[in-house]
Order: structure tokens, then C-alpha cells, then sequence
């Protein structure tokens, strides 16, 4: 198959399927290829072992992934995601208290991940230059050492040519090792936390009473490390996302039954999980996903080849628990379509730009996730400068996040990623700080 403006995405995960979004309007061919089978509906698929746990896109992700795909949101509801009041249908114990509930005109899409994905499919699959290749192993770049340039991949029993190939294929990519065999050394930020994800699909009593639609109780660290959210998805169904920090979970004790999540539930800083799921149906068997470190290529601190871009996983696999992972790679998909635009006419400047910009993206997300990581002794990495304060800050704007609805809602457009995380640092809210941290004192 040879060249002729052709664009090659290894892997068709979410961040692969965006990448072929906004490729498709510059590139006369887009092929994506897949390991996995091409699904037959909504289901979970073996490349994606954490598609069986929650997901979310925070309200960024939501707004750009409407913006690649015209209607894609109302298109979940009429297939059955829970549209929800993002801070009234949230029930959020953290860091020991409640958080306030009130009406902040936001709202938030719950559904399962394989949902969610089969909707992107279905939307890639109706642009006709973009073509979906399953069962599909890329086994070596084809890389043209003269140019310093990679043209193409090498399949089994086939070779494809093309002007750019996206690394879509996670955190074990080809990339990684490939540059590895070249001794080439890429600088990383990585943290040790060893996580444990544990996730089962249950049907829920009927409760006039219950008053949220997803409820998360966090753990407050250093002391708690096992927290749980009960998330409410399509088809009237619940899912229990159950997680420890540095090895808190015996996984193959949790394994052994349902009454053996059901006891890992009544472990939680509160109770609420598990009374909601102790008289409920089991839908599914128990899931387990492990995450022992998060990790930040700094694929922008590396000249790579010509021809080669990096996306989503690939270039940061970021602590899950927070969310922000479905989101990032919208907002990197949202910053390659600009790039794309601004060198139309030049597109091999595309992928260096585009690895300094995701980073740009990466890095304030990154330092607002390990501030938390490093609230337990365990986590090994590179602190952050000023790690203490910004930790003593945060967790005033979390503890006045149970009473003040007005730093609730800054923390909350922080959190999903529509504000910068300056913006808790407004002399309003520092005020609103140094007075409750005073008020605490004087109590004292």
C-alpha cells in the first residue's frame, strides 16, 4: 500500500479515535489500526482492561468532545446515559466532610466507558476517508534513516507507507520500546502509588429517598487509603469503583465472592456504599485494574523522528482516580486540530509542536494530581516544589468546599478542567482561606 497523504494511527482507543477525528480534515487517508476485534456493540474489549470501571469526562472533555462530534451528547441520553446536576445529583465525602450541594447550572454525562466509545465509533465510522483495520499488530516502524524519518509501519505480512503515524497504543507503546532498542534516552516523571482498582455492576433497590445519581466517598489520606464511588449508567444499572493506594487491597482476597467486595465496601471512611449494595443484585463478576505508577513521557524534551507523533497514554498515563485521563486526551485532540490548521500548508511541524503543547496541557494537571499522591508517605517520585503548601492549601479549599458554595464552585470548574487552577488563588478565596484556617486556631 504506499504513500499519498496518508495518516496512520497505531491503536483505536478513545485518544486513537480523536486523533483520527481531526486528522481526517487535513489527510487524504486515515487508516487506524487496531489489535483488537472489531466490537459488535457497547462491550467491553481486551485492549481496554480498565473499560469494566468507571470513567468520566469532567466538564472540558464533555465540551470538546461535543465540539469534535455535533450531537454526540444528546445521542448518549437517547441511548441511555444518566444526565445529572453535576453538583446537586453528587453526593462527595472528602477529605472527611461532605461537600455542599446546590444548583451551579453545570451538568455531567455518567456512562460506561464501552458506551461511550461505541458512540465515538459510530461517529469516526461516518467520515469516509477515515477506515477502521482490525486485528491488526504493528510489529516495527518503518524508518527511513537518512531523513531521520518514520514512514510508515510494518504489520505481519504487510507494510504501510505514510507521511505521519500517531502513537495512540497506550503506556506500553511501540514508541517506548523502539526508542529503547535506539538507546535513545526520553527524560520521565514518574510516581509510584500502587494502585488498585476493583469494579462490579450491581441493581439497586428502588429508593424514593435516594437523592443523588453518583455518590463518591474519598479516603483521607495519610491514614485512609481505600475509597469507593457508586456511579448509577445506563440501563438503570450501578457501578462500584472500589480503590487502595499502595497495596491497601488484597486482590485476590477480593476475588473470592461478592460477599468479599461487599466486606471490602464496609471498609470505607463511610458506610453509604456499602448499605446501598448489600441487599442489591450482582450484574457482573469483579474487576480488577492495577496501576503501580503513573508516568509522564517527556516525549517534548526529545527530538524524535520526523513523521511521529505521540497521543493520550502514550505520552502521560496519569492517576486515575481523579478523572482527568478521558479529558486530556479530548484537549489534546482540540489542541492537534489548531496545529493543524495553523501549518495546513506544512504538516511535518505538526507533531514537535504538538508534543510541547500537550505538555503545556499535562504539566498543570500532573503537579495538581501528585500534590495529592504525596499526601501518603508510601508514594515515591520527584515532589513538587512547594509541595507542603500547596498541600495545606488545597486541603483548606476542600474542607471550605463542605460550607462555602462559592469556593466549591471555583474548586469545582477547576477540577473539570474549564479553569485554571490559578484561579483558586484569587484574593477572594485566599481570604476566605486565611480566615477558616484562623476560625480553626482559635478552636483549637
Amino acid at each position: 500500500m504506499s504513500s499519498k497523504n496518508t495518516a496512520i494511527i497505531i491503536g483505536g482507543g478513545i485518544s486513537g479515535k480523536l486523533a483520527a477525528r481531526v486528522l481526517s480534515d487535513h489527510y487524504k487517508e486515515v487508516f487506524i489500526l487496531e489489535r483488537d476485534q472489531e466490537p459488535a456493540g457497547p462491550s467491553p474489549r481486551k485492549g481496554a482492561p480498565q473499560g469494566e470501571h468507571l470513567h468520566a469526562l469532567l466538564h472540558a472533555g464533555e465540551y470538546g468532545l461535543e465540539e469534535l462530534f455535533p450531537g454526540i451528547t444528546e445521542d448518549f441520553y437517547q441511548s441511555g446515559a444518566v444526565k445529572i446536576n453535576s453538583t446537586n445529583d453528587l453526593a462527595w465525602y472528602h477529605h472527611g466532610a461532605w461537600k455542599v450541594r446546590y444548583d451551579g447550572g453545570y451538568s455531567t454525562t455518567l456512562q460506561t466507558r464501552p458506551h461511550l466509545e461505541w458512540h465515538i465509533d459510530k461517529y469516526i465510522k461516518r467520515i469516509p476517508n477515515v477506515v477502521f483495520y482490525y486485528n491488526k499488530v504493528v510489529q516495527e516502524f518503518i524508518y527511513n534513516e537518512k531523513l531521520n524519518q518514520i514512514i510508515g509501519v510494518q504489520l505481519k505480512d504487510e507494510s504501510i507507507l505514510a507521511d505521519l503515524v500517531v502513537d495512540a497504543s497506550g503506556f506500553s507503546s511501540l514508541t517506548s520500546s523502539w526508542l529503547n532498542k535506539r538507546e535513545i534516552l526520553v527524560p520521565n516523571e514518574k510516581v509510584e502509588i500502587n494502585l488498585s482498582y476493583i469494579s462490579k455492576q450491581f441493581q439497586l433497590s428502588e429508593n424514593i429517598d435516594r437523592d443523588w445519581k453518583i455518590k463518591l466517598v474519598y479516603p483521607n489520606p495519610p491514614h485512609e487509603k481505600v475509597g469507593g464511588t457508586l456511579s448509577k449508567v445506563e440501563d438503570n444499572r450501578y457501578i462500584v469503583t472500589l480503590m487502595g493506594y499502595h497495596n491497601a487491597i488484597n486482590d485476590k482476597e477480593v476475588l473470592k465472592s461478592d460477599e468479599s467486595f461487599l466486606e471490602l465496601a464496609k471498609t470505607l471512611p463511610k458506610q453509604d456504599i456499602y448499605q446501598e449494595i448489600k441487599n442489591a443484585t450482582p450484574l457482573s463478576k469483579t474487576f480488577i485494574y492495577r496501576i503501580p505508577q503513573i508516568i509522564w513521557k517527556r516525549f517534548d524534551k526529545v527530538n524524535l523522528p520526523k513523521g511521529l507523533l505521540l497521543i493520550g497514554d502514550t505520552f502521560c498515563r496519569i492517576d486515575p482516580v481523579f478523572g482527568q485521563g478521558m479529558s486530556i486526551a479530548v484537549l489534546e485532540a482540540l489542541e492537534l486540530q489548531k496545529l493543524l490548521k495553523k501549518h495546513k500548508g506544512d504538516l511535518h511541524k505538526v507533531p514537535m509542536a504538538f508534543h510541547k503543547r500537550a505538555a503545556k496541557i499535562i504539566s498543570p494537571i500532573w503537579n495538581m494530581v501528585i500534590t495529592e499522591d504525596f499526601r501518603y508517605p508510601a508514594t515515591k517520585g520527584k515532589k513538587p516544589f512547594g509541595l507542603s503548601v500547596q498541600q495545606w492549601y488545597a486541603k483548606n479549599i476542600f474542607l471550605l468546599s463542605s460550607q462555602n458554595q462559592g469556593v466549591y464552585d471555583s474548586f469545582i470548574k477547576v477540577m473539570n478542567l474549564v479553569r485554571p487552577i490559578t484561579s483558586l488563588m484569587k484574593p477572594s478565596i485566599i481570604k476566605s482561606v486565611l480566615k477558616f484556617t484562623f476560625s480553626k486556631f482559635r478552636k483549637s
